[in-house]
């Protein structure tokens, strides 16, 4: 993947190299498809990109990705597996060239055409910020999408600046100067959701001592964000999917139709896809999400950010000196150089906590360990230079943030499995999440 400049044009363009399938056996034989992008999604529902008629083929089946050494392939926990001979792939590099079995079906992966993507020109876009080729597609997308009111969709880790994303898509659309209103969907007891999104009438519930307007509502002739939309019970899926189809809805407990007009923008840090063939998020309201889809790249695939993002966060805070003297070089090395689990959110954590106590925080006092499971091996050195509390708590924000993340990996960040494995309340444990910088 490289970068090329338009003939007759300033404009800067990403060169990248797109992905191909061919259908070698199966119902569909003699099929194909060329992506217009790194990306390309294969099953039996309309959305994918390879839509195929094999009922042993999953809704959504499998993901190819363009990586730097070869083709990802992602199997979205489909019924009967990816298979590569005799080997069930859950999630795999390989060579193009590559022949997979989707039930009855076999498909070859390969290279596609070479296609030029647009970049943005500048750094900045509302409060989205980015000097690397990454987010400056991004942005370019962002800025394109805001010309019309189609839903849009944003996919990625926690952290990587959706909701940031979804500010920027509402300000550079012809409904900036209507609200935005934002529903953490995540955050909320089920219970709650629905008085949330559609508002209540006085002595709709037990404790509904008034009439409250909903967060549609409130978004009438503006943006309504969705954050966390994957925690949406499914019970209340079928509700917003009615709503957002009739543009209309009755508040809990009421009986007159309120009208709306809004754009949708929706985030998850989930596998949709996944959910879908696993029949926990509807497929038909997954079609009304994702109009539009945005997934956005996590800190480590864009560390030419970080001086960018720290000066920017920095002047959020007050800040009016140089970079520099809050991050000489080497410290800005051991920021390039750290995983960010976090992303951006622990970024901007780690430089409110460095302008506050004068000196860069420990990122990761436990590296030396990452590679064993011995906790004798742990290396406490870089703690030993702070005062007793500050190490301390240091200590045990590592241990928050690392036990945190390998709970969301092993349930594939499903928060409320999570903190039932971990014998935690699940608005003690989004708590947590928070104050780990995980949301």
């Amino acid at each position: 993947m490289g970068s090329t400049t338009r003939f007759g044009s300033a404009a800067q363009r990403l060169l990248v190299k797109t992905l191909r399938a061919d259908v070698l056996d199966g119902p569909d034989t003699g099929r194909l498809r060329v992506a217009n992008s790194e990306e390309l999604s294969l099953g039996t529902a309309d959305a994918n990109d390879l839509v195929l008629s094999d009922d042993t083929v999953s809704r959504f089946h499998l993901t190819l990705k363009r990586a730097e050494d070869g083709i990802r392939i992602v199997d979205q926990r489909s019924t009967n597996g990816t298979w590569i001979g005799a080997a069930r792939l859950g999630e795999a590099t390989v060579a193009p060239g590559t022949v997979v079995q989707l039930g009855r079906t076999r498909v070859r992966v390969t290279d596609g055409r070479d296609v030029d993507i647009d970049l943005y020109e500048g750094e900045a876009l509302g409060p989205v910020r980015g000097r690397s080729a990454a987010m400056r597609r991004v942005m370019s997308w962002v800025e394109r999408a805001a010309r019309s009111d189609a839903p849009v969709l944003l996919v990625g880790e926690s952290g990587t600046g959706k909701e940031a994303v979804a500010r920027a898509l509402h300000s550079s659309s012809a409904r900036a100067s209507k609200p935005l209103v934002t529903v953490d969907c995540g955050s909320l007891a089920p219970t709650l959701v629905a008085s949330e999104l559609f508002g209540h009438e006085r002595g709709a519930f037990t404790g509904a001592e008034r009439q409250h307007v909903g967060a549609l509502e409130q978004a009438d002739g503006g943006t309504l964000f969705l954050d966390e939309i994957g925690e949406l019970p499914r019970e209340l899926q079928s509700a917003l999917l009615g709503a957002l189809e009739r543009r209309s809805f009755r508040r809990v407990g009421g009986r007159t139709e309120v009208q709306v007009d809004v754009r949708l923008v929706a985030a998850t840090n989930r596998n949709l896809r996944a959910e879908v063939n696993a029949g926990t998020f509807r497929l038909d309201l997954f079609y009304r999400l994702a109009v539009l889809m945005l997934e956005l790249p996590p800190l480590r695939d864009r560390r030419d950010d970080i001086p960018l993002l720290c000066a920017h966060f920095l002047s959020e805070l007050g800040h009016d000196g140089s970079l520099e003297t809050i991050f000489p070089p080497d410290r800005m090395e051991e920021l390039a150089s750290h995983s960010w689990p976090g992303n951006v959110r622990e970024l901007r954590n780690v430089v409110q906590a460095t302008l506050a106590i004068g000196r860069t925080p420990l990122i990761s006092p436990f590296e030396a360990s990452q590679t064993t499971s011995s906790a004798s091996s742990v290396d406490l050195q870089p703690l030993y230079a702070l005062p007793y509390k500050l190490a301390r708590d240091r200590a045990i924000e590592e241990f928050d943030r690392r036990y945190l993340a390998n709970l969301l990996t092993q349930t594939q960040d499903n928060v409320s499995q999570a903190a039932r494995d971990a014998g935690l309340d699940r608005s003690y444990f989004f708590t947590l999440l928070r104050r780990a910088g995980l949301r």
